[in-house]
C-alpha cells in the first residue's frame, strides 16, 4: 500500500509532510527514529518542514496506529512503523543498538500473571537494557587492561 493510501485508510488527509515523514519511517533503517533524527533527514533532503510539523505527524500517526512511540533509557521518544506484530525490545547499553525480539514462552508468561492476580492482559511493553557479556565485550580499555594483567604476571 502506498502512503497516499495508507493515510486515507486511517482517516488522515494526504500532505506532503506527511507523505515524507511516512516515507522516511518506511524506509527502515534504523526503524527507531527520534522526531529530530526525521527532522535531519528532511534537511539533508531539502525539504521544508519544520520541527514543530515533524512533532504534530507524529503525534497525529500515533493517533492513528501507523506508529508505536517508545521512551528507552535515553528519556528521547523513538517511533517506529506499526507493522501490526507485537515485539518487544533490548537495548544494548554500550552501543545504543535495538534489538527487537518475540517470545512466546514470556508472552505466554506475562498472560498468566496478569490472570493469577485477576486480570486480562490487554497490551504490554517490555524493554530490557542489556550488555554484551564480558568474554564478548572487547573495548581499548578492556585490551590494554588485559595486556598489563598478562605484562605483570609474566613479571613474578
Amino acid at each position: 500500500m502506498d502512503q497516499s493510501q495508507e493515510l486515507r485508510r486511517v482517516g488522515l488527509k494526504v500532505t506532503h509532510p506527511r507523505v515524507r515523514i511516512l516515507t522516511i519511517l518506511q524506509g527502515g533503517h534504523p526503524r527507531h527514529l527520534t522526531a529530530e533524527d526525521i527532522y535531519r533527514h528532511l534537511v539533508e533532503h531539502n525539504e521544508d518542514i519544520g520541527l514543530a510539523t515533524v512533532y504534530r505527524v507524529l503525534t497525529q500517526f500515533e493517533a492513528a496506529g501507523i506508529v508505536n512511540k517508545h521512551h528507552f533509557e535515553s528519556g528521547q521518544a523513538v517511533f517506529e512503523l506499526n507493522r501490526g506484530r507485537h515485539h518487544d525490545h533490548m537495548i544494548d547499553l554500550d552501543s545504543g543498538k535495538v534489538i527487537e525480539f518475540v517470545d512466546e514462552e514470556i508472552e505466554r508468561l506475562q498472560r498468566a500473571i496478569a490472570q493469577r492476580h485477576g486480570y486480562d492482559l490487554e497490551e504490554h511493553s517490555l524493554v530490557l537494557y542489556v550488555r554484551a557479556r564480558r568474554a564478548a565485550r572487547v573495548t581499548p580499555e578492556t585490551t590494554v587492561a588485559r595486556t598489563i594483567a598478562r605484562s605483570v604476571s609474566a613479571k613474578k
